[in-house]
């Protein structure tokens, strides 16, 4: 019998959290089914962009958190 892979499997898959023998019949699974092989170039390529991605507070956001902290007294960090 074929297990079916879910995106969970694919996840562990990617991030390496899953048993060498899973992991075989994963990429058996991947060369067989098409829609699952989209699907995990799907997730490496969402997971790519997210690692490129770089976070930082607006200008304005960063304003308010001084003026809050110099109202309250705080102390410079």
């Amino acid at each position: 019998m074929i297990k079916p892979f879910t995106p969970n499997d694919l996840i562990r898959y990617i991030y390496q959290e899953m048993p060498e023998v899973e992991q075989e019949l994963l990429m058996q699974a991947l060369h067989r089914d098409q829609n699952l092989m989209q699907e995990y170039l799907d997730m490496l390529s969402a997971i790519e962009s997210l690692d490129q991605i770089q976070l930082q507070p607006s200008e304005k956001v960063v304003k308010a958190i001084k003026y809050k902290a110099k109202s309250t007294g705080l102390q410079k960090v």
